[in-house]
């Protein structure tokens, strides 16, 4: 009942599924939050669960900002603590920048920044000396490709930001933040063989997407005691698209 425990937000799929199993790898227990697709969570849950470990999941809309903040207490609640908080739920909404809307640029902030925040904010008060908050940002954060991601690219800096204040305001008390800026990664949402997959591919040093695992890797070293002096950082793991 002593393990760590870790929350990971939007871990039903992608990035966030592998993120969670990775934790519960490296003998963590873990609660997933999801929005929508409640088997595909139900399957995590019994993946993590296969390995010996502890796993819950709980609908949340991170967008919403009573379920952002309140996962998170649940969370802790039913495991009696909380080490690691994983920012994950994000959207993303493409376009051209006179076709956005309001409401698109409402929907986009409150998931991917507020949301964040909110998370972080209720973790904050739970968590022990040596705590965790990783974000997951955008390699568009850094580097902006091509026309189209102004929407997306504004809420994924504004997590450098969150980052790197969080860092400074909890650093008092050995917690750490940390941000992780993830290039073209093969998920349902973005596959590696979709229509728009070769020019993100040619984008990279390496020319080819990443695995939801690659990232997830960067994500476990940062939760790990080897990362106690990394903080306020910003980590790349893209391929080399900013290179």
């Amino acid at each position: 009942m002593n393990s760590r425990t870790a929350v990971v937000t939007g871990g039903s799929r992608g990035i966030g599924a592998a993120t969670a199993l990775r934790l519960a790898h490296e003998g963590m227990d873990v609660a997933l939050t999801y929005a929508g697709d409640e088997r595909a969570a139900g399957e995590v849950v019994r993946r993590i669960e296969a390995l010996g470990r502890r796993a819950k999941a709980v609908r949340a809309d991170a967008g919403n900002p009573a379920e952002a903040a309140g996962a998170v207490e649940w969370a802790a609640d039913a495991f009696g603590r909380l080490d690691v908080l994983v920012n994950n739920a994000g959207i993303g909404v493409l376009g051209p920048l006179d076709g956005l809307t309001l409401a698109d640029v409402d929907r986009v902030l409150a998931v991917n920044v507020r949301g964040a925040f909110l998370a972080a904010q209720a973790a904050a008060g739970r968590m022990r000396e040596g705590g965790r908050i990783i974000t997951i940002g955008s390699c568009v954060a850094q580097r902006v490709p091509g026309p189209g991601a102004t929407l997306y690219a504004m809420s994924k800096s504004a997590l450098t930001g969150l980052t790197k204040a969080l860092a400074r305001e909890l650093g008092g008390r050995g917690i750490t933040a940390n941000v992780v800026h993830p290039g073209p990664v093969d998920t349902d949402m973005n596959p590696a063989d979709g229509p728009y997959a070769q020019g993100q591919s040619d984008g990279t040093a390496l020319g080819r997407f990443a695995r939801p695992e690659e990232v997830a890797s960067m994500v476990a070293y940062l939760a790990r005691e080897e990362a106690t002096y990394v903080t306020g950082a910003e980590l790349s793991v893209d391929g080399g698209h900013a290179a």
